[in-house]
């Protein structure tokens, strides 16, 4: 079964920020998830711009850029100009005027263009740009913070998106509270990918490659409950 395993880069230890850069490289990490949050939008302030570039530069490895700031419109280019072709950047359709206009800047730079849904924000919202990105990000927790408890009615949400991604050709991915009880849930019915944060990557005092296999060495059930 595939599916992408991505660090949450907020939650690392910034004392080394290079050595776990590497580490959760050589580990076999799919892709660095960068939160940059503007104390507005979310009311946190976490990563910047700066950071962002120097683990884009300390990696080959994709990055996943997930914006929580108010009108991304206004300052996306800063984004995409220390960005790679290849990369992702998410926006929160809430804090846009007009999502699309953004997203259209994402895509005419190269990169693969996403949204992130709220916990409270309803699939019936954003089902138009839903056809136009390449990736979803669900919110299975409020943005904002590391370490939040998992809300049960994401779930049903959730759901319907798996029901969507084929036929709207997009991928979908788990951000927040990301156990290893929901990736056993969810990855056999189409998750694409999980954001790991506190939950079961960092702070665990395994290497990250141990962490890492054990996460894809998980025994899943199929409809019929036979192991695969």
């Amino acid at each position: 079964m595939n599916f992408e395993l991505n660090a949450s880069m907020m939650c690392v230890n910034y004392g080394n920020l290079e050595k776990e850069v590497r580490m959760l490289s050589e580990g076999g990490i799919d892709s660095f998830h960068i939160d940059i949050m503007d104390g507005r939008y979310v009311p946190n302030f976490a990563m910047s711009l700066n950071d962002m570039a120097f683990i884009a530069s300390a990696t080959s490895k994709p990055m996943d850029v997930h914006l929580m700031i108010e009108h991304p419109n206004n300052n996306i280019q800063l984004f995409i100009n220390k960005l790679r072709k290849g990369d992702t950047v998410y926006i929160h359709p809430e804090a846009e005027y007009h999502p699309s206009t953004t997203l259209q800047k994402i895509i005419n730079a190269g990169l693969i263009p996403g949204i992130a849904i709220n916990p409270g924000t309803s699939v019936e919202t954003v089902i138009e740009m839903l056809r136009i990105v390449d990736k979803v990000l669900v919110m299975t927790v409020n943005p904002g913070n590391a370490g939040q408890m998992y809300m049960p009615y994401v779930g049903e949400k959730i759901e319907k998106l798996l029901r969507l991604k084929d036929k709207m050709h997009f991928k979908l991915y788990w951000d927040g509270a990301c156990s290893k009880e929901k990736i056993i849930e969810f990855a056999p019915k189409g998750m694409d990918g999980f954001v790991l944060g506190t939950t079961l990557l960092f702070g665990k005092k395994k290497p990250y490659g141990v962490i890492l296999e054990d996460i894809r060495r998980l025994k899943f059930e199929d409809e019929i409950g036979e192991k695969i």
